[in-house]
């Protein structure tokens, strides 16, 4: 005898699972908001929680949404709703960045068989992306592969751009998105009230929202949805001497071999913008006499990668380019910009300095800084009073007025010690990558690109040079192989994949294995 069971109801049939994913400062919970708002003037039930995260920006959050229809002959229950979403039922999972649209397939919230994935193809870089000394970002090609294998549809464009174009935030972007996609069985007119009710930055979130509902529904063309390219703004300007040397300054940068041209016409801009146009004119010089030696049969590939790194070398970072930079009209306009300073709002802006006493005698006359760093006693007892990371306010005149005149010392760097230290050794990588390409061509061009290695302010820079410095030591052992430039990549890449020259450690001692007598103590 066997007992048959009367089948109950499915009552999580009707229910919409959807999570967002968000990363601080995205406004993630204004759209959870708006979505929520949604459902309940539609008359649905729904509720929304937030699950804050410790990710490598500044926090991720999952956002999650359940709703439901209202069962008109049951207007009085309340439905039990889940807290968080669980890998394999979620119905529409929305990412407010790749990254984070990677990590929820990773999780299992995204599936074939149910999830609608929408998210934005724009990068913010993880902690774990920048510390890297080169590039160390991830490949966005294989996330978007991924995840369009991972959900049942996908919805993926630069949301963020188009944002920006409207002159509003992501989240109405996402919205729009949503919207757009018609997973839920709201009508665009919803949408738009549910903006409309929030009250701030109405219109510009409504033109934010129309070009990604256009975009979300196939209603606009790839062209009408993603804005081109910024605007090129107006050429160089300035005083009528200022101008003629300017003038005579590109017309030599014109000369120059055209492969060459496409890295000495900003190199030239970047250098006069450091100090001045005489600056500009040692640059074409030291990039002329390198093209002067070089080769047509070659493709000017050594001149053009002097004409890139002799510029980044000229321009170094010191506390005096930090406080000009800080300083410039430009950053204060784009700060405001970023964080979409309203009329009637004020700015109050905190710069953070960390300087060492090694900084502070590059920025002395030559005999003065020498004769502290010659002294290991009074650099270690002025070192105590410098060596502290310092908070300045730039929104009052006394911090922005500090700054202000450090960056004025400018037109002195020619006389103090750090511009002397830097110009010796732009001269003695110059000598040695010359060297090096009149025996071997291709070693000469490496021996140019290990100037990448050189970047940064005050520890970073140490390191950086450090790297530097053991990567050519391998330069002598390696001459005369046909496989030394290979190497001396190799290294680069090395020095490049990690802060703490792990990598780099490991590659010098292979090249040792080979270059090295046997029995050749080692140190």
């Amino acid at each position: 005898m066997s007992l048959t069971l009367p089948q109950r109801e499915d009552r999580t049939k009707g229910i919409i699972k959807l999570a967002v994913l968000a990363v601080g400062g995205q406004g993630g919970g204004v759209l959870t908001n708006w979505i929520t708002d949604l459902a309940q003037r539609a008359g649905w039930h729904v509720q929304s929680t937030s699950v804050a995260g410790v990710a490598q920006r500044t926090g991720a959050t999952i956002y999650y949404v359940e709703m439901a229809p209202k069962d008109p002959s049951r207007q009085d229950d309340l439905p039990v709703m889940a807290l968080s979403p669980s890998p394999g039922d979620v119905d529409i999972l929305i990412a407010a960045e790749l990254a984070e649209a990677g990590r929820a397939v990773l999780r299992g919230f995204v599936t074939p068989d149910r999830t609608v994935l929408i998210a934005s193809s724009h990068r913010m870089l993880a902690v774990s992306e920048k510390i890297v000394p080169g590039d160390g970002r991830a490949d966005s090609e294989t996330v978007l592969k991924r995840t369009s294998e991972a959900a049942r549809r996908t919805i993926q464009f630069d949301m963020e751009a188009l944002a920006r174009q409207a002159g509003s935030v992501i989240s109405a972007s996402l919205f729009g998105a949503l919207a757009g996609s018609g997973e839920l069985p709201f009508p665009r007119k919803a949408f738009e009230e549910t903006i409309r009710a929030g009250g701030r930055g109405t219109e510009a979130s409504l033109a934010a929202f129309a070009l990604a509902y256009d975009r979300a529904a196939g209603t606009a063309g790839a062209t009408a949805a993603v804005p081109g390219p910024a605007p090129v703004r107006g050429g160089v300007s300035g005083p009528g001497a200022l101008m003629e040397r300017w003038t005579s300054l590109a017309q030599r940068a014109a000369a120059l071999p055209a492969p060459v041209q496409e890295m000495a016409k900003p190199g030239l801009a970047k250098v006069v913008d450091f100090l001045d146009p005489a600056y500009g004119a040692e640059y074409l010089d030291r990039v002329e006499r390198v093209a002067a030696e070089d080769a047509e049969t070659e493709g000017w590939v050594f001149s053009r990668e002097a004409a890139k790194y002799i510029a980044n070398a000229m321009v170094y970072d010191d506390i005096i380019r930090v406080a000009d930079l800080k300083t410039r009209s430009a950053r204060a306009a784009r700060v405001r910009d970023e964080v979409e300073l309203g009329e009637g709002q004020i700015l109050t802006t905190t710069e953070y300095f960390h300087p060492r006493m090694e900084e502070v005698c590059g920025a002395l006359p030559v005999r003065l800084g020498a004769a502290i760093e010659a002294r290991p006693r009074l650099m270690r007892t002025l070192n105590r009073v410098v060596d502290r990371g310092r908070r300045i306010r730039t929104d009052g005149i006394v911090g922005f007025g500090i700054l202000w005149v450090i960056g004025g010392l400018r037109r002195w760097r020619r006389s103090l010690l750090r511009h002397k230290v830097e110009g010796q050794h732009l001269e003695e990588w110059l000598a040695r990558a010359d060297e090096a390409r009149r025996a071997d061509y291709a070693l000469g061009v490496e021996v140019l690109k290990c100037r990448r290695l050189i970047k940064g302010y005050s520890d970073t820079h140490q390191r950086g040079l450090s790297k530097f410095d053991r990567v050519l030591s391998c330069l002598e052992p390696l001459r005369g192989r046909s496989d030394a430039a290979d190497w001396i990549r190799r290294l680069r890449e090395a020095a490049l994949a990690d802060a703490d020259g792990v990598a780099l450690d490991g590659a010098i001692r292979t090249v040792r294995s080979f270059t090295e007598e046997p029995g050749k103590s080692t140190g």
